[in-house]
């Protein structure tokens, strides 16, 4: 997911693609303990993209930028 793909979303839209991301996550992690056939570049992108979402929220939350029209 682009940070622009990001940006155009709503709040709401926001915080359900974070949920799901976070269970993706825990899903992949407790595979990768349990087997070894987890993708580890999966994890990368999910991490990053959980990073994406919190960092757009946070610029919400402190009105450092605003929604960005679609």
């Amino acid at each position: 997911m682009k940070i622009d793909e990001t940006r155009s979303k709503r709040d709401s839209e926001l915080e359900f693609d974070l949920a799901n991301l976070k269970k993706e996550l825990f899903g992949l992690r407790f595979k990768a303990t349990t087997e070894t056939s987890a993708n580890p570049s999966r994890i990368r992108t999910l991490r990053r993209d959980i990073a994406r979402i919190k960092t757009v929220v946070h610029e919400r939350a402190q009105q450092i930028r605003g929604q960005e029209p679609r």
